[in-house]
């Protein structure tokens, strides 16, 4: 690994300090470490500085070694052995991450640093002239299957071809990097197969039903090289000499041998499934997908009020989380204005993320109390609340 060191005096600030919603945030991750061990907070509170600020200052090392009542040297090590801190200013719009390990590589990575050379700087950790965009080469982001692929800030494109690239770049770079689909940038869901199931067929290559109108395969469709083998009595014999727990396990398969598969359980199609969006834009869509999922009336109390269509409706998608999809979905149910998510009560987020299917994001994301910034200020109180730009 090569050597990584601070940046240069001159454009080191002079001081750093987190703000409000930061400085809160930092208390509480301390809070989670035993008496004697709160120095483990460094890599969150690095990585929240990082987040405020776009990259690691000196400063900022200083603020969380007094913090912590740790080393500053200790604090030092930490920020320059893991590459995920940037140790230098980076674009102000996008710092693209390009994955250039073998899977990758194989799939045009190269290509894709050529991209970066062109449309940046030709060298890695510099920005453009106008300073909104920068990016660098990186090991394994962890979407092999959707090589290759780059990652800005936290969220993943994948799947990318040259021309594709230029275009993500092209829309940061104007600040419309949220109208960008995070995700696989081809005709896939997440990491399926391109061409259609290869699995989950009913044996002759054709996908199974999907829709609680069409009937499942029964067990006659499965190939007979699915079917378990039978167990003669000698083998359970020996099994049973050799390890007594084996007995049930043999029994049970000579039971799934002789006894009809029992009848499955017929999926439901929700109207609206879970659509995992990211903090820049949405992933493919997936309506009509199977999910077991909690039954949701639209007739339920809790469900939030809906008002008509106003002349001028504020943009949702400014809320982490919220994508254009899931903008679609909250206009259906009526809803139009920060203002309106903001006045949530936990019942009526509770039922928005059953609808949604979202398992607890809508409080993880913190959707109501990004609306009231929103709602109150528009992006310099969002700013001022969370300390970075919406989106």
């Amino acid at each position: 690994m090569s050597v990584r060191r601070l940046a240069e005096d001159n454009i080191q600030p002079a001081a750093f300090a987190f703000n409000r919603e930061n400085s809160a945030w930092a208390e509480k991750a301390i809070a989670k470490y035993p008496k004697g061990r709160e120095q483990s907070a460094v890599i969150p509170l690095l990585m929240r500085a990082q987040e405020q600020d776009g990259w690691v200052t000196k400063a900022a090392i200083e603020h969380v070694a007094g913090m912590l009542d740790m080393p500053l040297i200790r604090v030092l090590e930490v920020a320059t052995f893991y590459t995920q801190f940037q140790l230098k200013p980076v674009g102000t719009r996008a710092h693209i991450q390009v994955c250039g390990t073998t899977p990758c590589m194989l799939r045009g990575a190269d290509e894709l640093k050529r991209v970066c050379q062109h449309k940046i700087h030709h060298e890695q950790f510099h920005t453009n002239e106008a300073g909104t965009l920068s990016w660098e080469e990186v090991e394994c982001l962890g979407a092999c299957v959707n090589a290759p692929m780059v990652m800005v800030f936290k969220d993943t494109y994948e799947d990318l071809t040259p021309d594709r690239l230029e275009e993500i770049i092209d829309a940061f770079e104007a600040g419309n990097g949220a109208s960008v689909p995070v995700g696989p940038q081809i005709d896939r869901i997440f990491s399926a197969p391109e061409g259609g199931l290869t699995s989950l067929t009913d044996g002759n290559g054709a996908a199974t039903p999907k829709s609680a109108g069409q009937a499942a395969p029964d067990s006659a469709s499965i190939p007979p090289s699915n079917a378990a083998k039978p167990v003669t009595h000698d083998e359970t014999t020996n099994a049973a000499i050799k390890s007594p727990s084996r007995v049930k396990a043999t029994k049970a398969a000579e039971d799934a041998t002789s006894k009809p598969a029992a009848k499955p359980v017929a999926a439901r199609t929700i109207k609206n499934p879970p659509i995992a969006e990211g903090s820049l834009g949405e992933k493919p869509d997936v309506q009509g997908v199977d999910i077991a999922a909690k039954p949701v009336s639209l007739e339920d109390k809790s469900r939030p009020a809906a008002i008509e269509r106003p002349a001028v409706i504020d943009d949702l998608k400014l809320i982490a989380g919220v994508g254009p999809k899931i903008e679609d979905i909250l206009h259906e149910l009526g809803i139009f204005t920060f203002a309106q998510v903001a006045a949530w009560k936990k019942a009526e987020r509770e039922w928005v993320d059953n609808y949604l299917n979202f398992k607890g994001r809508i409080e993880r994301d913190e959707w109501v109390k990004q609306a009231k910034a929103l709602a109150k200020g528009g992006e310099a109180e969002y700013i001022k609340v969370f300390g970075k730009k919406p989106r």
